[in-house]
């Protein structure tokens, strides 16, 4: 009989700070539907569910008659599992770590390398990049949700500085004079111009943050700043919630938030150690995402062989997946995650009549 290679996964959820609390997370939702053992804690945070074989987070193999606890253990016995370009080109372990983001408050500032200059800044700075991988990223949304995404026009960022004094107090005149005489000059001129102003900004003492915004919040509360609010009014709701009292409030008035009408945002590895992000939907050359949608009328589904280990996760529906290695069927519903390996194929059979949502992340070269 032919080894085993599709089988249901046990994630490991990570409950950073700025995660949502509870019951009001969907990881925690997720969590709670696909494991009826699973003890909800209302006063922690569920920030993300991790579905791979990270070292912080090694998924747990739901399967007895598999010797290997973890799907990295099983991973490094099996490496033909992962597809013969994917094990080839990332030696022999897989490539990407599929996330579900359940978010209550802003995320730090991040730059993503690419593999390059992710290997010279592990070398230089270990304890701040701890490893040397790359870091492109995609995100989808499940829920409606707000991304900063790159800079705002030079123009708008100028017009902030202008009106909003506590913003001008951390940029510093320096930058800020830089940045509005670069209005007229090259783009490289321009982006030279906006990286001091975020450096100045990110290099603000925290101290010094919390008395500006809170100036902000006092100015704002004791006027009808009607100008002031029509400019940049997410940034003084923000403000005016303690909780957000940080950096990324300010953030709002260099970032670029996208319309409700994006759903999908690529980060793309970069070769400066910059937070520049911008939208745009390339190939990515690490890893897809597909979403799959089946109405609840069918009464079967066949997921498709890859040349590449995937990972599946339910996020709505019942089924039962069938497949040549699996010496029985395996129950999934919403919240359970698949491990598919490379060239095996999987019968979905809906035992109820609803609708199925899924996603399926995976590495195609």
């Amino acid at each position: 009989m032919a080894a085993q290679r599709v089988f249901p996964l046990s994630c490991v959820v990570q409950q950073y700070a700025w995660g949502k609390m509870g019951s009001n997370s969907e990881v925690a939702r997720l969590l709670a539907s696909s494991d009826p053992l699973a003890q909800i804690s209302e006063d922690k945070p569920y920030a993300e569910l991790w579905m791979g074989a990270h070292p912080r987070g090694d998924a747990k193999i739901l399967d007895n008659s598999i010797l290997q606890k973890t799907l990295g253990q099983w991973i490094a016995e099996n490496q033909d599992c992962l597809g013969s370009k994917v094990k080839d080109t990332f030696n022999g372990k897989l490539p990407f770590l599929f996330k579900v983001l359940s978010v209550e408050t802003a995320l730090s500032i991040q730059a993503h390398p690419n593999k390059e200059l992710a290997e010279k800044l592990h070398l230089q700075a270990p304890q701040h990049y701890p490893d040397a991988n790359h870091k492109p990223e995609m995100a989808i949304a499940l829920t409606p949700f707000q991304g900063l995404c790159g800079f705002r026009p030079v123009e708008e960022i100028v017009t902030f500085l202008t009106k909003v004094p506590e913003f001008q107090f951390l940029i510093g005149d320096n930058a800020a004079t830089q940045l509005k005489q670069s209005l007229s000059r090259d783009s490289q001129t321009v982006a030279s111009a906006l990286q001091s102003c975020f450096s100045h900004l990110m290099k603000s003492e925290k101290k010094v943050v919390v008395e500006q915004l809170n100036l902000l919040v006092k100015r704002i509360s004791q006027q009808d700043c009607v100008e002031c609010m029509a400019c940049s009014d997410n940034t003084v709701r923000a403000g005016l919630t303690p909780k957000f009292i940080d950096v990324p409030t300010l953030c709002e008035m260099l970032s670029y938030t996208p319309s409700p009408s994006q759903d999908r945002l690529f980060p793309p590895a970069r070769s400066q150690e910059d937070p520049y992000l911008s939208i745009y939907d390339p190939p990515v050359p690490d890893f897809t995402v597909m979403k799959m949608e089946v109405p609840g009328s069918v009464t079967e589904y066949r997921v498709l062989a890859l040349d590449s280990a995937s990972i599946l996760l339910m996020v709505q529906g019942t089924v039962t997946a069938s497949t040549r290695t699996a010496q029985a069927t395996i129950s999934l519903k919403r919240g359970g995650v698949l491990f598919i390996g490379a060239n095996e194929s999987v019968s979905l059979k809906l035992t109820l009549p609803k609708d199925l949502l899924m996603f399926r992340a995976c590495c195609l070269l």
